[in-house]
């Protein structure tokens, strides 16, 4: 087994519940990691015998174009897609943070993590 991550990665995307939010958007924060086994690409050094990052990029990428009122909504959506497209994961991960958020107070960001088989 091995591990993929991305991380860090930058979106500018409209999910809040406040109407504001959806219209001006926010920064966000992305980090991914999932298992698999990676075994055959290790000897292979073929892509088409791994999962493709950026294909995996590319889907986080469409999910969070899409408006979202919760994180936590946004983060599930991502996940049953890389469910779907990418059955050799074994078990993923993703956080999304909302960068200053809108409290009325300090703070750095919002993040929500979800997993499955883990």
């Amino acid at each position: 087994m091995g591990k993929l991550e991305i991380v860090n990665m930058v979106f500018y995307s409209r999910h809040g519940c406040f109407e504001e939010e959806q219209i001006v958007g926010n920064k966000f924060i992305v980090d991914f990691s999932a298992e698999t086994d990676m075994s055959v690409p290790s000897r292979s050094d073929s892509l088409s015998d791994a999962v493709n990052y950026q294909e995996v990029y590319n889907v986080i990428k469409e999910e969070m174009a899409v408006t979202s009122k919760l994180l936590e909504h946004v983060a599930g959506r991502i996940l049953d897609r890389i469910r779907c497209e990418f059955p050799a994961l074994t078990s993923a991960s993703i956080s999304i943070s909302k960068l200053n958020p809108p409290i009325g107070g300090q703070t750095g960001a919002f993040k929500v993590t979800m997993s499955y088989g883990e």
